[in-house]
């Protein structure tokens, strides 16, 4: 059974003006299915190993290593494209009272949270992702991975993410991510977060 590439939840359009759709064409039709190919075809060498990407991407050492790069680039691409639609709708959400109590605590308040995401996705530099994650010690934390690299090899859950790979917003906001990222947060699906949040916990 391959790895497939997940149907959108929502039209292409659907997230007008805030991402467009001809970069959510590009961005899941030919960047995620790419992810797919490359991240099948480096399993098919290794059959033993099966195709669990979360549980091989958990513990990297345990991935053969003439693949291990391969499924590290792309199993992590699908692992966190297939997360990242997900995390986006077109509908009105807010954040879980539990949730919110959470951030609060953390960050001191949703504004400062927002500043620390924004800082974690403005200040990756190349390729990457800023992410939200429930940590080792099942608290929240702000952070920020390289290329397609995911939290979950460093023992954390993701529960938010946004892709700052320039492919995720140069056609509509050419280089500046800033406006891209301000954007996302109109977007964000809270309710997905939410139970991402309750399952981490």
């Amino acid at each position: 059974m391959a790895i497939i590439l997940p149907d959108l939840p929502y039209a292409y359009d659907a997230l007008e003006p805030y991402i467009d759709a001809e970069t959510m064409h590009l961005h899941h039709d030919k960047h995620h299915q790419t992810y797919v190919n490359n991240a099948n075809a480096a399993l098919e060498k290794h059959p033993e190993i099966g195709e669990d990407l979360e549980a091989l991407l958990a513990d990297v050492e345990s991935i053969p290593a003439d693949i291990r790069q391969a499924l590290i680039n792309n199993g992590g691409g699908h692992l966190n494209h297939a997360l990242f639609w997900e995390l986006m709708t077109p509908e009105k959400t807010a954040p879980s009272a539990k949730l919110a109590a959470a951030i609060d605590a953390t960050f001191g308040s949703f504004e400062e949270f927002q500043a620390a995401f924004t800082a974690a996705a403005t200040t990756r530099f190349g390729s990457g992702w800023a992410w939200l994650v429930v940590n080792k010690e099942g608290k929240l934390e702000v952070t920020s991975t390289a290329n397609q690299d995911t939290p979950i090899s460093e023992g954390k859950k993701p529960i938010l993410g946004l892709d700052v790979w320039e492919h995720a917003y140069y056609v509509k906001y050419r280089n500046v991510r800033p406006d891209y990222i301000k954007a996302f947060f109109s977007v964000i699906n809270w309710n997905k977060v939410n139970e991402l949040y309750a399952a981490a916990k």
